[in-house]
């Protein structure tokens, strides 16, 4: 079935299509490259993986509780409108908040895959251009698993989310070859890192665990590759062009903040656009969502040297500056090793599926021969 006929709203033009800004680069030294972005080159090579079978795509997924998550994490939870649902409402309610969720993952994926290939195109180095193309593939991968997910488990897609897209347009439409990393592996993954985490470790269905599990261990390593680049670069600008990309920063850690919120779902079950926002504003799971959003990105921002005085002000106001000090770099390490430790107790369990098996086979044979 076609995604638009699954589309909880009728999507207008099919493609969207932003013109392309900037220069595309050729660096003719092919023996040289930084060590570490080398490194992870290889590393990304080695990673490479087939989402058609490492996730175990035979696995249940009831639609009306597709995440088994807390349903106090929906914005609605408490209200009187909750209050007047019945249990086949709340079903319905919990397929739509997750079809929304794993829908704008998809389109950041898209939106991923799309930066990723501009930065190959755009970025003068030639180990930046090696790493990149290695992330095209992965992302093409993670919005191939998002996009069968919602459509063979879920039934159901939601359009872009409207600050989503902008944000995914002003990094694109910017000529400097810098801001698809900052935009898109920074803000944007970093934001989708913190929901991939929260949902991974909160729920208790295999199938989504496994895939979000195995889609933070890919974007590990393109959060350490953006650092890398964004860093060695940022060493070299001018304080003007670094408050330029602070306020790039400020700008999309507040639209983010305060516009992804899930209140399209409310809207479609005919709660006001004024009082669903009222709602989310109102949800304890939203504050605590908010505070876990920023965790990833306030150190990689601070990392990558952006960390001027305003940029420091905003993050005051949003009650996320102390998240600065944290280490990303064992954030990092404990998604690739939560994805490891699935593995291992995955194939472990059919591995001694496999064994009872044979042995049940010979235990047959030799009564029949008996």
């Amino acid at each position: 079935m076609a995604t638009r006929d699954l589309c909880t709203k009728t999507p207008g033009d099919p493609v969207w299509a932003i013109p392309s800004t900037g220069s595309a680069r050729f660096d003719w030294e092919y023996a040289d490259g930084r060590d570490r972005l080398l490194a992870l080159y290889q590393k990304g090579k080695d990673k490479q993986w087939d989402g058609a079978k490492r996730i175990d795509w035979e696995l249940e997924v009831d639609p009306y509780d597709p995440l088994g998550t807390p349903d106090e994490a929906m914005n609605v939870y408490g209200s009187r409108h909750w209050a007047r649902m019945t249990e086949k409402d709340k079903g319905e309610m919990r397929r739509h908040y997750a079809s929304w969720q794993f829908s704008q993952f998809l389109h950041g994926e898209q939106g991923a895959m799309i930066c990723a290939a501009r930065i190959v195109e755009s970025v003068p180095d030639l180990d930046a251009k090696f790493y990149s193309a290695t992330q095209t593939m992965d992302e093409a991968r993670h919005a191939e698993i998002f996009g069968r997910f919602l459509h063979e488990k879920i039934g159901m897609v939601y359009p872009i989310n409207d600050s989503l897209q902008s944000l995914l347009g002003d990094t694109l439409r910017d000529s400097r070859w810098d801001m698809p990393y900052l935009g898109m592996q920074v803000l944007i993954e970093g934001l989708a890192l913190a929901a991939f985490g929260m949902i991974r470790d909160t729920t208790k269905k295999p199938l989504p665990q496994q895939i979000l599990a195995y889609v933070m261990q890919d974007e590990a390593r393109h959060v350490a590759f953006g650092r890398m680049a964004l860093r060695d670069y940022y060493r070299q600008l001018s304080d003007a062009e670094l408050r330029e990309r602070e306020e790039f920063v400020i700008e999309g850690c507040y639209l983010m903040r305060d516009r992804l919120r899930g209140v399209e779902v409310l809207e479609n079950f005919g709660i006001p656009k004024k009082e669903a926002e009222e709602l989310t504003e109102r949800s304890e799971f939203l504050h605590l969502f908010r505070k876990l959003l920023f965790s990833r990105i306030v150190p990689c921002v601070k990392d990558i040297g952006l960390w001027g005085e305003r940029l420091q002000k905003a993050y005051l106001d949003m009650g996320v500056f102390d998240l600065g000090d944290s280490s990303l770099d064992l954030l990092m390490r404990q998604d690739e090793e939560v994805a490891e430790r699935l593995d291992q107790e995955r194939f472990a369990a059919e591995e001694k599926e496999r064994m009872a098996e044979v042995a049940a086979a010979i235990e047959q044979g030799a009564g029949a021969e008996a």
